[in-house]
């Protein structure tokens, strides 16, 4: 449920409102609006009577929410979430545009990379250094050495960083070299690795899983929400289909849709989506007039011999290109790269 405050309620009780919901064996999140504070109110409430909140100082009235998910819900928080990733926010005007290999190779090639993303506008710069891959025989990344080259490379290049993790006891030590996290679809619904991505706060790209729902999804960063952690991104990256033209099948409908669920920041990732270099492209501008705050985009110096994901990878000139018709039509939709 969800305590709305009178306007003027003041600080004695908004406080007051709190450490009664915790009381009463809930946990209280405070939601500080221009005009108004809301307080989410999160727990088991079988057989609770919320009627003891309304005559409380100070508050309003009380508001269920009606979705499973509580935190990440419209409901409880009207404006967008801006995530701020050391100064690159995600969810405002500005579409933040993510690019780089998928797999971190070698110092010469993520260097490259992220000079010649830059000069192209990415404001971020993305690489993995662990890969969670299909077959055990595929290249899995470079671990840590990885990191240490991507957190090199965005640092010379002047880029913030991000990459995937996939085991929850490696959380702490890739969060020390990069300012982002990523949760691959993979991932999604491995519990313990949300919540210790909760427990950390570092902002981080939730994936959809490959056959997810939206509402499995979003209770997935329900978990990270939960756990402690406000600053997650959204990323919708295709889904399994009966269909074989593209690598998945892009559910557009998923950004609009989302946006009207969740106050979270929602971006897509057409180099997953589709698997195909030239449909990146026409995708990309797509997904950004249908409403999302970015994209998080696959290139790479020498696709064709890529260790991963080269099929799916633009070169550096193909991607400065796709930035200046970006451009044209984020003015077209109110919005500036």
């Amino acid at each position: 449920m969800i305590i709305v405050m009178r306007p003027r309620a003041s600080e004695e009780e908004i406080n007051f409102v709190k450490a009664q919901v915790e009381a009463f064996g809930f946990q209280a999140h405070p939601i500080y609006g221009e005009v108004k504070t809301v307080i989410g109110v999160i727990g088991d409430k079988t057989g609770f009577d919320s009627e003891v909140f309304f005559n409380m100082p100070g508050v309003e009235t009380v508001v269920p929410i009606m979705k499973p998910y509580k935190l990440v819900s419209r409901e409880l928080k009207s404006e967008n979430t801006i995530v701020n990733v050391d100064g690159v926010k995600m969810g405002g005007k500005r579409l933040v545009v993510i690019a780089g290999p998928c797999a971190i190779e070698s110092e010469k090639q993520i260097k490259e990379i992220a000079h010649a993303v830059k000069n192209a506008g990415a404001v971020m710069l993305r690489g993995g250094a662990y890969k969670p891959r299909t077959s055990p025989y595929a290249f899995q990344g470079l671990g840590e050495e990885g990191l240490k080259l991507l957190n090199y490379a965005g640092k010379e290049a002047s880029l913030k960083t991000v990459t995937e993790v996939i085991d929850p006891r490696d959380v702490e030590l890739v969060s020390s070299y990069v300012d982002m996290l990523q949760i691959g679809a993979r991932n999604m619904q491995n519990y313990r690795l949300l919540q210790e991505i909760g427990a950390s706060k570092k902002p981080v790209i939730l994936k959809r899983g490959l056959s997810a729902t939206i509402e499995e999804w979003l209770m997935a960063a329900e978990y990270i929400l939960y756990n402690g952690n406000p600053n997650v991104v959204l990323c919708e990256r295709g889904i399994r289909t009966y269909e074989t033209a593209t690598r998945n099948t892009l559910d557009i409908s998923a950004v609009p849709l989302l946006k009207n669920l969740t106050h979270l920041p929602v971006i897509v990732d057409p180099s997953h989506a589709t698997g195909l270099s030239n449909l990146i492209s026409p995708v990309s501008l797509g997904v950004v007039a249908a409403g999302a705050d970015g994209l998080i985009i696959e290139v790479h110096n020498d696709p064709a011999h890529a260790l991963s994901d080269g099929p799916q990878s633009i070169l550096p000139q193909h991607f400065a290109e796709l930035m200046s018709k970006l451009e044209n039509i984020s003015v077209t939709v109110g919005r500036s790269i």
